[in-house]
Parts: C-alpha cells; structure tokens; sequence
C-alpha cells in the first residue's frame, strides 16, 4: 500500500511538472535556433493550418521522457535502454527534418533502417508469441526474425507519422492504444510496466491539451518518430508479458497505423506514385473534405481526428472481450481491412473531384 502512496504521488508530480514543460516550451519555441521549428509551410500536401504554429511537440515530449525514465529508475532501479537508445535515435533523425535540414526520404528511411537493426540486435528485442504456426517456424531463422521485427517498426513509426496531419489525430488514437496496453498489463499484475505506460499516457494527454482542438504546437516528425517507437515497443513488450493474449489483438489495436501505410503504399505504386513522397489521399485527408462540407465550425480540424478517433474504437475496442481468442481475434483483424479498403472507396467515390482544397 505505501509503494502504491509512492507511485501515485510521482505520477502527481509528474503530471504537474508535465504540464509546465509544455507550457514552457509552447512560450518560448519561437526562440529556439532562432525560430527554426516555426512551421510556416503552408503549402505541404498535409498542411491543414493557417497559421505559425511551432512543431515542438517533439523537444518536450522527449525531455518529458527523460525525467519519467529517470523516476522509473530512481523507483526500480531499472534502465530501460532498448527504449532511451531507439527513441533518441529516432527522435534525433526526424528533428533534423523539424529543423528544416533537409534529408531525402530515400536517406531518412535508410538511417531508420540501420538504428533499429542496430538495435534489434544490440538489445535482442524478439517478439515470443505469434498466432501463426508457419511464421514461428520462420521467425527460429536470424536473418527472417530480423525482418520481420524491423518490418514492425517501420509500418508503426511511419504509421505514427503519415497520420499525424491533423490535431488530436494521432495523439487520440495512442491515448486509446496505451491505455488498452495499460488495462491488459495491470489485468496480469505487470505493475512496473504498468507505471511506465501511465507515464506516457501522461506525456501524450499534456500534449493534447497543447494541441487539440486549436493547436499551439506539433509534435512535428521527431514526436511522432518518437511516439511511434514507444508504441512499438509498449506493443512488443506486452505481447512478450502476456502469452495468453492473441497476438491478432494487438495487430487489431494497432490496425490503423500500419494498414494506413501498408495501403498507402499499394496505392501509390498502383498509381505510379513514389510510396514514399506524401500526397493528400489518405483516409484521414479524404473524410477531413466530407467534414469540410458538412460542418460549419471552425475547428472542422479537430472534428475530422475526433470522428475517425471515434470509428477506430467502435472498430476495435470491442476486441478486448476476446484478446485470449486467437481465432476470433484473426477474423475481426481481417475483417478490418475489408471495412477499411470499403471506407476508403467510398470517400476516394465522394470526393474524386475535390482533391484540390
């Protein structure tokens, strides 16, 4: 009882000092290499804002980060450093892009690609439970367990920031995401695991505060870099601590983010496009012109990420009363991707001659 008074006093406290971080950094990111996180593009394919809005969500994010870490530490006496080492890598490679110096995608995806094989290896991250019996027979092999880990991580992190083109979007949905992880572990005693994901949890909900429904920051590409390697790896994790847990349901929970980039990139090179140069078809694009139409309000914005964060749980929430059935968890996951693929067709079908907003 007095360890849960100690935990739930840092948690207060770094609620508090969350929260201030934010509001500081807010302040005073116009100042910062002399305004150079300032976003004034408001040309981009996904640029839905109008005015300066500085994409510092990144830098408090991972300062935030860093002092819960060291709580967990001063707590556990636990380093986390699959976690400090991937994140800070990733964080770094998209503040590079937050900073305007430029980096081909081509180069930013094969810097990724080497940290996180780095890392895959340095800190023997596996995934122990999958529902498939022919790739547990492949993952025994090093080479195709490698891809497959590293394949994972790509689709969530470039998921993480394909999406977050609107406030709230991708904010919203991993609130959702953490807290089902947060519900699944504390269900199974995962108590230690349990407090870092809250303290995320914490970290994503300061964010939102700066963000949604009017935003006074982006979390720009080394947040959502960021948020999606945290992701991945909340998601690894508990898959590994909690074997009774289809792996389908952790595939449906995270079924947003990677199919988003799994069928952009069908697409695309259906189209003849570059799969890795942004363009303004994406599901969250083609419903924000529906909204557009249909809504008078001035945060037509924050409607779109609220509805879509809406559908994604009505979709997806549900599963939590059958996580421990593997074969009812592998039909909803594959009948999400029917529902998605008709979504999208219907959108593409109402908007196909307004995709110049």
């Amino acid at each position: 009882m007095q360890t849960d008074s100690i935990e739930l006093g840092f948690l207060s406290i770094f609620a508090l000092m969350t929260f201030f971080v934010f509001l500081i950094i807010s302040k005073y990111s116009y100042k910062i290499s002399g305004g150079v996180l300032m976003d004034d593009d408001f040309n981009k394919p996904q640029a839905f804002h109008q005015e300066i809005v500085s994409r510092s969500g990144g830098i408090a994010s991972v300062i935030c980060l860093l002092i819960f870490l060291g709580i967990y530490y001063l707590l556990y006496s636990q380093i986390l450093y699959e976690y400090i080492f991937i994140c800070s890598s990733l964080f770094f490679l998209g503040y590079l892009d937050d900073t305007k110096i430029k980096i081909s995608p081509n180069i930013r995806l094969s810097l990724m690609v080497v940290f996180l094989i780095i890392s895959i290896n340095l800190f023997d991250i596996y995934i122990s439970n999958v529902d498939l019996i022919f790739l547990n027979v492949w993952l025994e092999n090093k080479v195709f367990f490698t891809i497959f880990i590293l394949l994972c991580f790509l689709f969530i992190i470039n998921g993480a920031n394909l999406i977050d083109g609107f406030n709230g979007l991708l904010t919203i949905n991993l609130i959702i995401i953490n807290s089902v992880l947060l519900y699944v572990n504390l269900n199974n005693n995962h108590l230690e695991f349990s407090f870092f994901l809250t303290g995320q949890i914490i970290i994503l909900i300061s964010f939102l505060l700066f963000n949604f429904p009017s935003a006074k920051m982006f979390l720009g590409d080394s947040g959502s870099y960021l948020f999606g390697s945290l992701i991945a790896l909340n998601t690894i994790i508990t898959n590994n601590l909690n074997p009774s847990i289809s792996s389908f349901f952790f595939c449906i929970l995270l079924f947003y983010l990677f199919f988003e980039v799994f069928f952009s990139f069908i697409r695309k090179t259906y189209q003849k496009k570059s799969p890795v140069l942004p363009d303004n078809e994406h599901l969250h694009m083609l419903s924000y012109r529906i909204i557009k139409k249909s809504f008078k309000s001035e945060n037509k914005n924050s409607i779109n990420s609220f509805l879509i964060n809406c559908v994604f749980s009505s979709l997806v929430l549900p599963s939590i009363f059958f996580a421990n059935n593997s074969l009812v968890c592998k039909y909803w996951f594959f009948s999400l991707i029917f529902i998605y693929i008709m979504i999208y067709l219907r959108l593409y079908h109402l908007t196909k001659n307004q995709f110049d907003i």
